[in-house]
């Protein structure tokens, strides 16, 4: 069995509108070590993420805790590209794009594009690591967008305003060679 431990990261500075650069807050810099503190007993193997600063940096704690100097980064892990320039009303956009998973703004993705691109890499990850317990840094829309792929639509818009602010929060995906068996998320580190 290979379980993969998505983490969605924790606080991030909103004022670096740079998603790539984005860094933790001070707070984000505490609380990451909730999923560290969570994932302690569940026989992490290797820590993988997202290449954004601020889901590498949340789960660098639990690769320092197993030793692991490198974290291998996954392009097609990364958050949803929302348009060229920063967009200042989220609510009515996100609304529209989980009403819509083909709904994109000039320059950004659709959610059903998100979702092809992490699943992709979520099949090259049990591929290349089965029977491994993985921790892997994440982000709200991207992790979101794979809970409803695996759930079959169960996980919808009012779950993702729900966990907007839940930073970090922790989704497990169990697999049997490449075959889905189940998925727990885990809100209240």
């Amino acid at each position: 069995m290979t379980n993969l431990y998505f983490v969605r990261h924790a606080e991030p500075n909103y004022n670096n509108h740079d998603d790539m650069s984005r860094e933790l807050t001070p707070q984000g810099l505490i609380d990451r070590f909730k999923a560290k503190e969570w994932l302690a007993d569940k026989d992490i193997t290797l820590v993988l993420s997202s290449p954004y600063k601020r889901s590498v940096d949340t789960v660098r704690p639990i690769a320092d805790a197993i030793g692991q100097k490198e974290i291998e980064t996954y392009y097609d892990l990364r958050e949803r590209t929302v348009c060229d320039e920063w967009l200042y009303c989220f609510d009515e956009y996100a609304l529209n794009q989980w009403s819509d998973f083909t709904y994109k703004l000039p320059g950004g993705e659709c959610i059903g594009e998100v979702q092809q691109r992490n699943i992709r890499a979520i099949n090259e990850i049990i591929k290349k690591y089965p029977d491994h317990n993985i921790a892997i840094g994440s982000h709200g829309t991207a992790l979101s967008a794979i809970i409803n792929y695996y759930t079959e639509g169960c996980w919808g818009f009012e779950d993702f305003q729900r966990i907007k602010k839940v930073m970090p929060f922790i989704a497990r995906f169990t697999f049997d060679g490449d075959k889905f068996v189940d998925c727990e998320v885990v809100e209240d580190l």
